[in-house]
């Protein structure tokens, strides 16, 4: 995979505290590594410390400052970028919990580990929940599969679902996604979102 930033690489201090009255008004926020990362830790610390729900993706899988793990809420790498954290493959479930452990050592509350096609591991001190894939069709593009999680995940918990709900419904949200061609264009309406979750939920009453 090859980045280029391009008018993300040159956001910067000042561009964050333009926008400081819009991250502190929020119910969510939600950064990565597109920017430069001292941009994403001075955001963190502004929506940190107003009480705002924060969101770590550290994606693209590159180094980033120790301060930024207790500024999180929640940190959501794949399984590649938190192989890169911690220093191991997660090719089981079992090595996602320790991954887990691990991310929570430094301090973030929460860590979701996204597995791919075997689902989400949310892990806290006090649970750890393997939350499956959700499949709504064959399989097109996986490309932007980890967006469309997010922002799921993000949107479900700024209208205040409980966490693992909130992980269901970006599983349904990527499940979607990925049959269908491209990245912004996949994402899908809440309608649709919504629909799976019930198809999911008759089916597991059967």
């Amino acid at each position: 995979i090859i980045v280029y930033p391009g008018a993300a690489g040159t956001i910067g201090i000042a561009d964050v505290e333009a926008a400081r009255e819009t991250i502190e008004h929020s119910a969510v926020f939600v950064t990565q590594l597109e920017q430069p990362t001292q941009a994403a830790l001075h955001a963190l610390g502004i929506a940190n410390s107003a009480g705002v729900t924060t969101i770590f993706n550290p994606a693209p899988a590159e180094a980033f400052p120790e301060a930024i793990y207790t500024l999180c809420d929640y940190i959501v790498p794949n399984e590649t970028e938190a192989a890169v954290i911690v220093g191991f493959a997660l090719e089981t479930l079992e090595d996602a919990r320790r991954a887990g452990d691990v991310l929570l050592s430094k301090g973030v509350k929460a860590a979701l580990i996204a597995l791919g096609s075997r689902g989400v591991l949310y892990h806290t001190s006090v649970e750890s929940v393997h939350v499956a894939a959700q499949s709504s069709g064959t399989v097109v593009d996986t490309t932007g599969a980890g967006d469309a999680f997010l922002g799921g995940f993000s949107a479900a918990l700024a209208k205040g679902m409980q966490p693992v709900d909130a992980v269901r419904f970006g599983c349904a949200t990527a499940g979607i996604a990925v049959t269908r061609k491209g990245t912004a264009p996949a994402m899908p309406h809440l309608a649709e979102i919504e629909a799976l979750l019930h198809l999911r939920f008759e089916r597991d009453q059967q």
